[in-house]
């Protein structure tokens, strides 16, 4: 019997037949049956995560908020409210279904504040902390079906991608929908134009947010007959919704002030701080605003961002895990420099971005023109020491300003 010569001990390919024949000890194995193995640990490595009892690892509110603590500045009602509602939700999700039990309903959340306040960073520490996958859409750019934009499953395309595309750990992850005061109601007047991408997403979001099973297209874009669809379920997925509202501050203001006519009224009442009038927002504001009562429904957990103050902005900077300030310190640091910048520095700073009223995004904003140059020099220098001082600061940012003045006239 004729010799075959060298063979794939798995398939028994000769390697003529193949493009590639790995060696062993005592045995070879051909290309094709690596990949075959390697599709098969892949699927078993899927499979035992799954097994796993959860990969939630759901702690406490206190827990949760002190991990909230070391990322966000301030927010301290808003981090106590989102710590209690997400606790909630997830203990939800492992609550052991029983036909005659107590169901258990979703507590979607709204955060209302300002520019710049901490929304988005708050739902991405919290999706940090329960390894959950996190999406992030923006309102703007939902409309009804069949009209220019997205459609609202849109959401979920981009939630399917952030979990790898694996089905059921989408469908327990967390989607934030920034920018949603911009699909608030137009008005109440009657128009001959038809508000495609305002109360008619907020009609198309109702079902999304309370639970329901959606056709999803995979990879985005219209939908459209000859699809292929992947069915995502909304029960588990807690959806936070956030936006500036600008201009509510305007309607809690005038509510304040009616309840405050008559005989009624208590002298010995706290008095309203009228620099965060957001503290005191209820359901009815936002309803004045745009929303219509049942998306407020389906978003029961209300809370609010406080205005960023001087001391806030200042501990941003240096405070949090990911600080501005040790950002550009690991910066230099990867190019061997080592990088100082004293307190009259951070306080300018501080004091122009209060001045920009551009809240948080001001700081980064207001640093970058300032270390730009130096980020251009230093690396594959000799200089191996940067310190900014006030001197340094003022010069830099005012020189990047009229630079900007002088290529804008």
């Amino acid at each position: 019997m004729a010799k075959k010569g060298l063979q794939c001990s798995f398939c028994g390919r000769v390697k003529a037949e193949t493009n590639l024949l790995i060696a062993g000890v005592d045995a070879h194995i051909c290309d094709q049956c690596i990949e075959q193995a390697h599709g098969i640990v892949v699927e078993e490595i899927k499979q035992l995560s799954h097994q796993l009892p959860t990969d939630l690892t759901v702690k406490t509110p206190k827990e949760i908020r002190a991990f909230l603590d070391t990322y966000v500045i301030g927010q301290e009602q808003t981090k106590k409210v989102l710590s209690v509602a997400v606790y909630n939700h997830y203990k939800r999700l492992l609550q052991k279904t029983d036909t005659n039990d107590v169901e258990i309903e979703k507590s979607n959340i709204l955060m209302i504040g300002q520019t710049g306040t901490g929304k988005t960073l708050v739902a991405k520490t919290i999706a940090k902390m329960l390894h959950v996958p996190l999406a992030i859409v923006d309102a703007t750019v939902l409309t009804e079906a069949g009209y220019v934009g997205e459609d609202v499953e849109s959401i979920l395309t981009r939630l399917l991608q952030a979990a790898d595309y694996d089905l059921e750990k989408a469908e327990k992850g967390i989607v934030f929908i920034d920018e949603i005061d911009k699909i608030a109601r137009k008005g109440d007047n009657p128009s001959i134009t038809r508000d495609v991408s305002g109360e008619g997403v907020q009609q198309a979001l109702l079902k999304l947010l309370e639970g329901t099973v959606v056709n999803v297209p995979p990879k985005g874009g219209r939908k459209h007959p000859d699809q292929k669809f992947v069915e995502v379920n909304t029960q588990n997925i807690l959806f936070i919704a956030g936006g500036a509202f600008d201009g509510i501050d305007k309607i809690i203001s005038k509510r304040l002030n009616q309840q405050a006519v008559g005989y009624s009224v208590s002298k010995d009442g706290d008095e309203i701080d009228k620099e965060n009038l957001l503290q005191y927002i209820i359901p009815k504001d936002v309803k004045d605003f745009g929303l219509i009562p049942e998306i407020i429904g389906r978003l029961p957990v209300l809370t609010h961002m406080d205005p960023l103050d001087r001391n806030a902005l200042r501990a941003i900077l240096t405070e949090p895990k990911n600080a501005l300030i040790k950002q550009y310190k690991k910066l230099f640091e990867i190019d061997g420099v080592t990088f100082e910048i004293t307190d009259e520095a951070l306080n300018f700073i501080v004091d122009k971005a209060l001045e920009y009223k551009l809240g948080a995004r001001g700081l980064r904003s207001l640093c970058e023109a300032i270390l730009t140059d130096a980020m251009y020099e230093l690396p594959g220098s000799d200089n191996k020491e940067l310190i900014i001082d006030l001197d340094y600061a003022q010069d830099a940012l005012n020189k990047n300003l009229l630079k900007r003045l002088r290529n804008a006239s």
